[in-house]
């Protein structure tokens, strides 16, 4: 049985990894520079930032590809070997998981940046060919699940999941980014989401990144009502950012977030981490209060 599935089935709650971006600039990376890209230039830096994550208790790393596709890479010097970064990535993120042997690498597909036809000029051929390109090389690499996150409308998540299911049965988690209360930026409901993915097959829904925790959790509150039981992935921003002398300040601590994170399984999550601002420490609280 695949790992993640088995981890699942076995009632554990899994607490996943924290913020990929944030942290990376706050350990160096220039404004402007793709964290893909590090793979190749830097991955002694990926390699801190996943081992930092192993080290305070998480069960479940993400890949360094959140932007790993073609579409998102055009300006990146590595954009003509898409594969090859995501496979890397895959590869960097195994060797920080091996400091425990239980800990399971999750490939990180976001969204292009572009809109989709009828709103943008995106069409869903060219969207699902690059998610396509993007799984290849997560495959390629051994992952044990894929994670199509902050998702916010169901053309680019409907054509990331085809390409997906299209290349592997591995299992597939399904998460929105809800930046309006509890709606996306294009009007999905929790509702209407959760019913979709489950359709489809979805090993997981749930969300990530949006706004407060407060909104988060009327979120989960709603998914509970729409699919009573329903096991949820949810990974949330450390709070609304807010610029203090240049510097990019995320206002909510450990403790909260450990908190949050219980109060999250308490209304039906089974994998807990951390978006936009959560540091390890967020992730050592958020593991302190779980297990």
């Amino acid at each position: 049985m695949n790992r993640f599935l088995e981890q699942l089935q076995s009632g554990k709650t899994l607490v996943a990894d924290g913020a990929t971006g944030t942290n990376l600039h706050r350990m160096g990376l220039a404004p402007g520079i793709a964290p893909e890209d590090l793979v190749f230039d830097q991955p002694e830096l990926v390699l801190e930032l996943e081992s930092a994550f192993a080290a305070a208790g998480s069960d479940i790393l993400l890949t360094c590809t959140f932007g790993g596709t073609r579409l998102r890479m055009k300006d990146s010097k590595y954009v003509q070997r898409v594969t090859e970064v995501n496979t890397r990535a895959v590869e960097l993120t195994r060797k920080a998981a091996s400091a425990r042997g239980d800990i399971l690498v999750a490939g990180s597909i976001g969204p292009t940046g572009m809109l989709m036809k009828p709103y943008g000029p995106l069409s869903a051929d060219e969207a699902c060919a690059a998610f396509t390109e993007q799984v290849q090389g997560l495959v390629a690499g051994g992952v044990d699940l894929l994670v199509i996150e902050t998702m916010f409308a169901f053309e680019e998540a409907d054509a990331a999941f085809k390409a997906a299911r299209a290349l592997t049965d591995l299992p597939i988690v399904v998460s929105f980014s809800y930046d309006r209360g509890v709606r996306t930026m294009m009007g999905v409901k929790p509702a209407e989401m959760i019913s979709r993915y489950k359709a489809l097959g979805a090993a997981l829904v749930g969300a990530n990144c949006g706004t407060s925790l407060e909104n988060v959790e009327k979120v989960i509150q709603e998914y509970a009502v729409a699919e009573p039981g329903i096991p949820l992935w949810i990974k949330p921003n450390a709070g609304l950012p807010r610029m203090v002398d240049g510097n990019t300040v995320f206002d909510v601590t450990p403790q909260q977030m450990g908190e949050f994170a219980a109060k999250a399984v308490a209304l039906g999550a089974r994998v807990v981490g951390g978006c936009c601002g959560n540091t390890p420490e967020h992730i050592a609280a958020m593991v302190k209060k779980v297990h």
